[in-house]
């Protein structure tokens, strides 16, 4: 009697699949067998790329003369940790009884790539190959999965892309790495001391890098500018409030030198002048020249994808978003949440649908059930379907990470943080099913003489999502308790209380008001902010622009750097190899001395591997092969000719002397041991 295979990416998930199916199969050794099916599993990747020396063993040896290295036929191994697996798995595959192979790693191009390497290896033919693509480990969805399962040739594509994603960063990993070391390693190491190392270098790691150090150096070029702003202190039955001077069209000052922008000066004298000119004629008045009150709606945020969780977690948490993905890989892999390794914010029309499920099993959720019971009483999730929270079009592989509302039994057993981090996506989650909170603003404009003096109020008239939106372990300071949130408060805006703005209710142009005094507050302009480690992730998903405001995040079209399942990676790698480092109380990332140095041979030799649109544009060629836009060979043909002309470029380069100076320069920031020992080494080779 034949049989299904279904294959897993690790064994918590095989498991899953083997509940979910009901088999009543027996545990073997590396899977799990009943009468109709066969359940399998890999751990992770079972098969790499060969090292060059697999080629030939010339290539051991790092050497310029065997540089570029281009394989026209690429080798690939078993790792040696995982070669059991790999043999019982690879047996399972070619036994004659299985004629139906469930392809059911992680449903995304890494997973697919983990699975063709082990078919490829394995020699799998004439078997009718199926691919389950789920977007929750719960049993409904496991289900579901293998009952629509599409024949493996449909994500031909995106394993073509998975493959061509491998090879180039093997290639300019490989490439770039040798030759750099090989150019100037040297030069790094005698200036640092201590024991040779190699440069590493990488597609995406190295752009990384440059953003840090980049954002590192902005910072010490930066000199801070005083200025001074002149201000009225108004008064208003019995309450008083502020307004702000600016130069508009109109005032003496327009377009002024003196001023700093329009509503500062560089120097205090000059704020002082005007002042003085201001308070000729007493006592002090001014007119209403304009008046604008107008509410304003504040939706409730998109959804979470991975990298706006990683950054809210390294915000509320402190943590990294490696310890991030971790995290919510768990809470999927324990049926809480949905594919957490997804770039999209918005629901699938299939999924919104039925969101109803979601909420009605979070209502046994104790931190947040009375705001599932909430959602559905206000009836807003029979409509979500045609909001901006769902749209296919914006949703490549899975939609965003949401919960399931089931598994909520597995909650006790986890660690607090986590605990956190899923309260943390079902407020999201629910908000989307609540109302906008509502704002009044009042927008005034006094005049004295031919002055214009600007104040701008924002208060909370309805909550909204608002209600629900807090977490419940979420201290709530005095400005939240008296509605003066983060969210209330826009550029200028100032929270009032009711007595004011019942007070500024009735005002109307031309009404004469009493001034208590003209003031200056002095300012001064900040540096830009070093880059936390969700600050980071966000920059990365939007090809370096550190976009912070929710709505044009969402409108930015393109790839990013790296996707969400490798930049956490990519990040730990950089903090282990020490080109970064990071502070865990912060989460703020700075370079390293030999961080910066590296910075600076690649920008002298292969400056194009620092270009973030750069790196995002190859990332968005993948897209394209996954999609078929363009075929495997024409981004192949690409990549070998953008690898050839680099390297070539790095071979005749000769930056050595001009790198000391570099180098210099950079040390000077740091302190003992990495600024004396590479000063010291510097010395005695002059």
């Amino acid at each position: 009697m034949s049989k299904a295979l279904y294959i897993a990416e690790k064994p918590s998930v095989a498991q899953e699949f083997a509940k979910a199916l009901k088999s009543g199969g027996q545990r073997r050794d590396g899977y799990i067998e009943s009468d109709t099916c066969v359940v399998t599993w890999c751990v992770g990747h079972l098969v790499t790329m060969s090292y060059p020396e697999k080629y030939d063993m010339k290539y051991k040896r790092w050497s310029l003369d065997t540089l570029p290295f281009l394989p026209h036929d690429f080798k690939y191994e078993v790792i040696p940790g995982v070669e059991k697996q790999f043999q019982i798995v690879k047996g399972l595959l070619n036994r004659p009884d299985i004629d139906t192979i469930y392809v059911c790693t992680d449903s995304g191009r890494e997973g697919e790539y983990i699975y063709r390497l082990v078919a490829q290896m394995a020699g799998v033919k004439d078997k009718t190959q199926k691919r389950v693509w789920i977007d929750s480990q719960t049993e409904e969805e496991i289900l579901r999965g293998i009952r629509e399962a599409k024949d493996i040739s449909e994500y031909d594509n995106l394993a073509a892309a998975a493959y061509l994603r491998a090879k180039e960063d093997y290639l300019m990993g490989i490439n770039f790495s040798r030759v750099l070391t090989l150019r100037y390693g040297n030069s790094v190491t005698n200036y640092l001391g201590g024991k040779y190392q190699a440069i590493s270098v990488g597609r995406v790691m190295t752009c990384v890098l440059g953003m840090v150090v980049r954002r590192e150096r902005e910072i010490r070029a930066f000199v801070k500018t005083p200025f001074y702003r002149v201000v009225s202190s108004i008064a208003l039955e019995g309450e008083s409030f502020e307004g702000e001077w600016r130069a508009v069209e109109g005032s003496r000052y327009f377009q002024s030198p003196v001023l700093y922008k329009e509503n500062g000066f560089k120097k205090k004298e000059d704020a002082q002048k005007l002042i003085c000119e201001l308070s000729t004629q007493q006592p002090l008045i001014c007119t209403v020249e304009k008046i604008e009150r107008k509410k304003e709606n504040k939706n409730p945020p998109l959804l979470f994808n991975l990298a706006e969780l990683q950054n809210v977690c390294s915000k509320l948490f402190k943590i990294s978003p490696d310890e991030t993905l971790s995290i919510v890989q768990d809470l999927y892999e324990k049926k809480l949440v949905t594919y957490p390794r997804t770039d999209a914010r918005v629901l699938s029309t299939a999924v919104a649908k039925e969101i109803y499920k979601n909420i009605s099993g979070l209502r046994n959720y104790p931190q947040a059930g009375e705001a599932a019971q909430g959602a559905l009483e206000l009836g807003a999730y029979k409509n979500i379907a045609k909001t901006r929270y769902t749209n296919d079009k914006q949703i490549t592989d899975h939609y965003a990470i949401i919960p399931t509302g089931q598994g909520l039994g597995a909650l006790k057993g986890l660690s607090l943080t986590a605990q956190r981090v899923y309260e943390t996506i079902v407020r999201r989650f629910l908000s989307i099913f609540y109302p906008p909170a509502v704002y009044q603003k009042v927008s005034l404009v006094t005049k004295m003489e031919n002055e214009s003096f600007f104040s701008s109020f924002k208060v909370l008239l309805s909550e909204g999502y608002l209600k629900i939106a807090a977490n419940s372990f979420a201290k709530k300071s005095m400005a939240e308790a008296s509605g003066k949130t983060p969210e209330s408060e826009g550029e200028g805006e100032v929270s009032c209380d009711e007595a004011l703005l019942a007070a500024l209710q009735k005002l109307k142009k031309g009404d004469i008001l009493n001034i208590n005094g003209l003031g200056i507050k002095e300012g001064e302009t900040s540096p830009p902010k070093r880059y936390n480690s969700g600050s980071m992730i966000l920059a990365m998903e939007n090809a370096g622009q550190l976009i912070e405001d929710e709505d044009l995040r969402s409108q930015i079209k393109g790839s990013g750097i790296g996707t969400s399942a490798t930049r956490a990676e990519i990040l730990k790698k950089l903090f282990n190899i020490r080109y970064l480092s990071l502070n865990k109380k912060t989460q703020v990332i700075t370079p390293t001395l030999q961080g910066e140095m590296i910075y600076d041979v690649v920008n002298c030799s292969i400056r194009q591997l620092l270009n973030p649109e750069l790196t995002a544009s190859w990332e968005k060629g993948l897209t394209y092969v996954a999609e078929g836009s363009i075929t495997e060979q024409e981004y192949m043909d690409k990549l070998e000719h953008f690898v050839r002309i680099r390297t070539k470029q790095v071979e005749d380069s000769h930056f050595q002397y001009a790198l000391r100076q570099f180098f210099d320069a950079a040390a000077q920031f740091y302190k003992k041991p990495e600024r004396e020992t590479a000063m010291k080494k510097r010395q005695n080779t002059l």
